[in-house]
């Protein structure tokens, strides 16, 4: 079959080159190209392009939600964390504040008792009441150990390296202890020793602050600074203590002195004004007092060098009570500090707290609204999504069909008008009912316009087909009373493009959806039916047709398998070189028996192949913009009627192979004349069906062998078929017995039958 350069089986106007004329009505097996190919979607680089309405409605709540959750998490995982942190600093503070305080005093008091042991190491108890001392230290620095066990991870790096240097210095004073014992460290040396434990826990103290706030912050260092303030005091006890121990000042000792009074005087004036106005007036009421001035003139006493002036009693009791002072001093100033950093440490928790559930709680609420919203988006846009998907694929589709079956559609039952409300799903609502409601008008006007259109082309037909009937009658008349060859070969012509109009009369009826007016009222031999179809193609001399079984063809199928072979042979011979032959053979197969035509055009394409058997296979309904393809949907449409499955393969001569597989409830076996296998070319040959060619049986064993035209004989009219003659506008009636109607002209040329 006929193929373009690109591999589509085609069927236009005109003649394969150098071939035969095409006619209107050929077999178009043609399928249509594939459109061009489709560009890609604009914007496809965007995220959400093609998505779902519910997915787009999720990521439009989605976004902002996940904004507000993001900075709601930041948020409060600030403030947790700020609590946490105050938390863990208040925790650590609570864990080592007392204890390094009770390491700061015991450090104090060791260092008194050992400058007083070094002042005079041969009076007995010294040793005694310095070791009991020692005992006081140790335990105080067990506790502050089990304090930094326990709070170490609270701490900021910086006061993590604080605790862990007065650690090692607590756990040096062994090793200073026995220079004191061998007497082979100064009491300055002492001094020093035992000062610096006392600034390690100091130091400590300093770094326990919570709360990052600068006035706390230095309220809590002007508490550390009174109490340097007192240690500074504590050093001058110890060097006096040790001393008058002794019975004499060296000046390493009055420098040292002299140092440890500058060092309380610059930290009063450095801490005092971060003080509260209470502990102010406290600590300048206590040096305006007694206590202050005695101690302020022994002080001055012994940075003359005068230490006979000064008594050791009187020091001890003076310094003792001025120590506990300050000491009480420095504790009631720690609890007004503390007083004031537990709120804050409260509040960062409150903070937190408040942060955290009233951002959840926000958060909750947007999603809430949000989901809600979008749902309800959502829901809405579903809602016009069902009614247009319903509308398309349900109730359009359903009127279709009813309008083809011939149905009456009524529009404002088959599309009502719906209330919407009045926001932009309403109008787009209403818009898609309107839409729906012209889609079904327009489809029942198409359907009546189809259905007066085909009333019009059956009428034609019928008219034309009562012509036809008539002119082939007088051609037959003529051709059996005509005695010259040449004017006998003009009327069979002409007889044979009568039948090929009639044939395609038979297609137009076919296509308005009517009945063909043809009818058998019994069996026809399947070799007549092929021969009827061969007499109906132009270029029957090319079609070689094997010999087929003794099978009949049920008279109901007579007319369509004529119908259909020959638009097969047609397409076949039109899109095939001219020199080269159509051959036409079958087989029986289970389920009936397969007619094979095979051509040696330029075949098709694999996707042609796969359309072309996708039509075949299931026929649509005819469009009359399809005018390219009239043969392949009359051919689907007369296998259809009878169950008949015709399908298109690649042929082994470099063409296409139709197959066409008739059931076996059409066929019937019948017997073969006596000696019509040994028929020879020129013997009287048995009539085919109107209009059907004879052909005659080559001899065995010259299955290439073409035979001449056949020397025309006289008409043996067959009564085996009968055609209903068509009424304009009524059902085709048959020919009744007085009659008969003749058989099919006889061709003096005939198609090639090739031996088995």
């Amino acid at each position: 079959m006929g193929r373009s350069a690109s591999g589509q089986l085609l069927a236009p106007p005109g003649r394969y080159p150098g071939g035969g004329r095409g006619t209107g009505s050929r077999l178009a097996l043609a399928v249509a190209g594939t459109p061009a190919s489709s560009h890609g979607t604009q914007g496809e680089g965007m995220g959400f392009r093609g998505k779902s309405i519910r997915r787009k409605t999720g990521a439009l709540v989605l976004v902002p939600l996940l904004s507000l959750v993001s900075v709601w998490a930041f948020a409060a995982t600030d403030a947790v964390g700020e609590a946490r942190s105050v938390g863990a600093a208040s925790d650590a503070a609570s864990a080592l504040g007392d204890p390094t305080r009770e390491v700061a005093l015991a450090a104090q008091r060791e260092r008194r008792q050992t400058l007083v042991y070094l002042g005079d190491p041969r009076r007995a108890d010294s040793l005694s009441e310095l070791r009991e001392i020692r005992q006081e230290t140790d335990q105080a620095a067990t506790l502050a150990r089990h304090g930094a066990a326990e709070a170490r991870g609270g701490l900021r790096t910086s006061a993590r390296e604080r605790l862990d240097r007065m650690v090692s210095a607590l756990d040096g004073l062994d090793q200073l202890r026995g220079q004191v014992e061998s007497n082979t460290i100064s009491r300055t040396g002492a001094l020093d020793a035992y000062g610096d434990v006392v600034a390690l826990a100091f130091r400590v103290q300093s770094s326990l602050q919570p709360v990052d706030d600068p006035d706390l912050d230095r309220h809590g260092r002007a508490v550390v600074g009174l109490a340097q303030a007192r240690e500074s005091l504590s050093a001058e006890d110890a060097l006096i203590a040790g001393a008058l121990a002794a019975g004499r000042t060296s000046e390493g000792e009055l420098r040292a002195l002299a140092d440890r009074m500058a060092q309380r005087e610059l930290a009063y004036d450095t801490h005092l004004p971060d003080l509260t106005l209470e502990d102010r007036q406290a600590h300048e009421a206590f040096w305006d007092s007694g206590t202050g001035r005695i101690l302020a003139s022994a002080e001055e006493s012994l940075l003359q060098g005068s230490t006979a002036a000064v008594q050791a009693d009187t020091w001890q009791e003076t310094g003792a009570s001025a120590l506990d002072q300050l000491a009480e001093l420095g504790r009631e100033a720690d609890q007004r500090y503390q007083d004031r950093l537990d709120p804050r440490t409260s509040d960062a928790a409150v903070r937190a707290w408040l942060m955290g559930g009233l951002g959840l709680v926000a958060v909750v609420v947007s999603a809430a609204v949000a989901l809600r919203v979008g749902r309800d988006l959502s829901g809405d846009l579903r809602g016009l999504a069902r009614e247009a998907t319903d509308a398309a694929e349900v109730r359009l589709p359903g009127v279709t069909r009813r309008l083809a079956a011939g149905e009456h559609v009524d529009v404002e039952t088959e599309a009502p008008r719906l209330e919407y409300g009045p926001d932009e799903f309403g109008r787009i609502g209403r818009s898609l009912n309107t839409l729906q409601r012209e889609a079904v008008s327009a489809a029942v006007q198409r359907a009546h316009t189809r259905r007066g259109m085909s009333e019009v082309f059956v009428n034609l037909a019928r008219r034309s087909q009562v012509l036809l009937h008539r002119q082939l009658s007088l051609l037959d008349g003529l051709e059996g009373r005509t005695a010259d060859s040449a004017n006998l070969a003009d009327i069979v012509r002409l007889n044979h493009l009568a039948t090929r109009m009639r044939r395609h009369a038979d297609g137009l009826v076919l296509l308005s959806g009517a009945a063909p007016a043809r009818q058998w009222r019994k069996p026809e031999q399947l070799m007549d039916v092929v021969r009827a179809a061969v007499d109906e193609v132009e270029d029957f001399e090319r079609v070689e047709v094997r010999r087929l079984p003794a099978l009949a063809v049920s008279g109901g199928a007579v007319a369509d398998l004529v119908h259909l072979v020959a638009e097969l042979l047609e397409n076949a011979t039109l899109f095939s070189p001219p020199h080269t032959a159509v051959q036409v053979d079958g087989e029986r197969v289970p389920h009936g028996f397969t007619l094979e035509i095979h051509d040696r055009g330029l075949g098709m394409t694999a996707d042609a192949l796969r359309e072309a058997n996708r039509r075949l296979a299931d026929p649509p309904e005819f469009e009359p913009s399809d005018t390219d393809r009239i043969g392949l949907f009359v051919v689907a449409r007369l296998a259809a009627r009878h169950g008949i499955r015709v399908s298109l393969r690649d042929s082994p001569y470099g063409g296409t192979t139709a197959v066409a597989l008739v059931p076996g409830e059409l066929l019937t076996e019948t017997r073969e004349l006596p000696g019509e296998r040994d028929r020879l070319p020129g013997r009287p040959e048995r009539p085919a069906l109107r209009g059907g060619p004879v052909e005659l049986e080559a001899p065995v064993g010259a299955p290439d062998m073409v035979l001449g035209p056949a020397v025309p004989e006289p008409r043996a009219p067959e009564p085996s078929e009968h055609e209903a003659h068509p009424a304009e506008h009524g059902p085709a009636r048959e020919d009744d017995g007085r009659h008969a109607a003749p058989g099919l002209p006889r061709r003096h040329r005939t198609p090639v039958l090739v031996a088995d």
